[in-house]
């Protein structure tokens, strides 16, 4: 197959693409900006608070602890019951 118009061709893949528009003086640069709300920096100072407590209390787990060596450490069967039905019921429903 021979393209008789060639160089009709090559023009149109050399043909350069427009200039991209120069800014216009003295139109303001728009930026972008955040601002937080009072209550978006309450609820940001709340999780700090949360992540720096400590996960577990020291001081109640020594008392178990102690109980427990020492044998005196009893559990009320009703109490345990109660806390197995209240966690199905948040799980349940």
């Amino acid at each position: 197959m021979r393209i008789e118009a060639y160089s009709q061709i090559q023009n149109l893949y050399n043909v350069s693409r427009p200039a991209a528009k120069a800014e216009k003086p003295g139109v303001p640069d728009f930026k972008d900006k955040l601002s937080i709300s009072g209550a978006g920096r309450d609820l940001q100072v709340a999780k700090q608070a949360v992540a720096a407590a400590a996960d577990v209390r020291e001081d109640r787990i020594a008392e178990l602890r102690t109980s427990y060596q020492n044998g005196t450490y009893d559990v009320s069967a009703s109490d345990f019951a109660d806390k197995i039905l209240e966690r199905f019921a948040q799980t349940a429903f």
